[in-house]
């Protein structure tokens, strides 16, 4: 990369240096707003022994159920993980290491990883299977389990549009998991709908300043929907 012109135009470009047993995280909210393009390049590489830190596993044909039909992911961080069948197999099998963490929890592992923040009390989990093993603490009349951060090898979110340094907005759903996850990875590889020039997004709308990123690859996405609800026709 020039300068900071951070545009990469190939996925073996924008997963260079990633290699078995690391830790990966991948944004998304359901299946929306996930980075589908490098989950399919790290399908083609056969990158195995993963640690995947995400707020769900995806569907067993699409998103990180891809992963997980090759056997390349060998523990598994995340909050819901219900519309996979090939996860709860591998999980009830033993095959895969399952940390089932509190959506919100999880959201702030990855905010605290991110800002350099080792751990954090929080009362979500106290006195249930949650805080087994864990140093806990009793803060003003009320019980408190220690959680520790996550970071990660790689980050890989995806952006509604990006410039080519790397400054990031998301948009609507998309903007739960990829923003602070984009902070949280040694190296964070961007997917974007729009790649612009730099000057040509609003400073005050930028959600992810491109300080954080290291690569940025245009892409287009398949956008699937999750859980199709329709109304009967009369």
């Amino acid at each position: 990369m020039a300068g900071f012109n951070k545009v990469v135009h190939s996925y073996d470009e924008a997963l260079a240096g990633l290699s078995d047993d690391m830790t990966i995280m991948v944004g998304g909210f359901g299946l929306c707003g996930i980075p589908e393009g490098l989950i399919n390049h790290m399908v083609k590489l056969g990158v195995k022994g993963l640690t995947a830190i995400s707020n769900n596993a995806g569907v067993d044909d699409f998103g990180l159920g891809l992963l997980l039909k090759q056997h390349q992911i060998s523990t598994m961080i995340a909050s819901y993980v219900g519309e996979n069948a090939t996860f709860e197999q591998q999980m009830l099998s033993g095959e895969l290491n399952v940390i089932l963490t509190p959506q919100g929890t999880l959201a702030e592992k990855i905010r605290a990883g991110g800002a350099g923040i080792p751990a954090f009390f929080t009362a979500t989990g106290y006195g249930t299977p949650i805080a087994d093993g864990k140093e806990t603490r009793e803060i003003k009349g009320r019980h408190y389990v220690l959680e520790e951060s996550l970071t990660a090898d790689f980050a890989l979110v995806r952006a509604w549009k990006a410039d080519t340094m790397g400054n990031l907005v998301f948009r609507k759903t998309a903007a739960n998991f990829n923003p602070m996850m984009a902070t949280a990875g040694k190296i964070t590889v961007v997917e974007a709908e729009e790649i612009v020039e730099p000057g040509e997004l609003d400073p005050d709308h930028i959600h992810t300043p491109g300080i954080y990123v290291d690569r940025v690859i245009k892409a287009s996405f398949e956008k699937r929907i999750e859980q199709r609800t329709v109304k009967a026709a009369k």
